[in-house]
This record gives structure tokens, sequence and C-alpha cells, in this order.
């Protein structure tokens, strides 16, 4: 009887070791990348469409190599998902499906730059650039750049 009640603790152990997480919660790849951003939308240097500054949202995608590029339909609707190098913060994406309606997006030179940036309020932030062009204006390409919500309500447009 013995060996029968150490042979099932010992599988116990066993499954209760074998079940260990080894992530943490609540940590992505895309930590460093995943941002509210305040942007602006501009072709030429001028705000074309009188938008202003904007929200935008970079998060993880369930892919580890790639994070969504969302306007959160601020700009000019798109949603895409952008390849990501982890250690230079820089993305860029060919031909991705938009999400929120039937078109192709290219996202060109995306770059992420810690503490570059500086809030309306002047604190230091992360700030974030990029070329994007629409399969339904290809001759046109727009530059967002912008730095990313600090969460001060005086930050906030």
């Amino acid at each position: 009887m013995r060996k029968i009640l150490f042979s099932i603790f010992i599988l116990l152990i066993v499954l209760v070791v074998a079940c260990k997480k080894t992530y943490v919660n609540g940590k992505t790849n895309a930590v460093n990348a995943a941002h509210g951003w305040w942007i602006t939308f501009k072709e030429n240097g001028v705000d074309t469409f009188g938008i202003g500054t904007v929200f935008l949202t970079t998060y993880n995608t369930s892919a580890d190599d790639s994070i969504w590029v969302d306007d959160l339909t601020n700009t000019w609707q798109y949603k895409v998902k952008a390849k990501i190098n982890y250690n230079t913060l820089a993305f860029s994406t060919t031909k991705a499906q938009n999400e929120y309606y039937n078109i192709t997006v290219d996202i060109i030179d995306g770059k992420i730059l810690p503490k570059a940036g500086k809030s309306k309020s002047g604190v230091a932030t992360d700030s974030i650039n990029f070329r994007v062009v629409f399969s339904d204006s290809p001759p046109d390409t727009f530059t967002v750049a912008g730095t990313a919500r600090t969460g001060f309500i005086q930050d906030d447009y």
C-alpha cells in the first residue's frame, strides 16, 4: 500500500511541475511597441484633411513578429499588421489587408523612438513616425508622426 501511495505522490509532483507556466502574465514581446499615440496625419507636411491631432494605437498580435497599427477610424480608417524588429523598434508592411474595409496598406520606415518625443505639457515620451500609402489613393504618401500618450489629462488632445 505504501508503494502505491508513494507512486501516486510522485506522479502528482511530476504533473504539477510539468504544468507550470513559464511566462509572465501581462507581458508580451510588444511591450515596448504597444502604446496609444497622439498623432498627426499629413501629406507633404500639410494637414490636408484638417484632422488635427488624433489617437492611434499599436498593440501585439498573436504572432511574435508583428504588431497591429490601428487608427481607430480617425484618419483613413486602417488597421493592419506590420512586421516589427523588437530590438530596433522598426516596423513596416507591404500590401497588408486593411481590417476596416477592402484595401491594402503599405507602411514604410516605421520607427518607435524611446523618450525621443515631448508631450503637450513637455514630458519626455516615446515618439512614432512612419509613412503610409493606401491602395485606394496610390500616388499619395501620408506621414504619421506623434508621441505616446502619457496618461496625464493635460497631455490629451
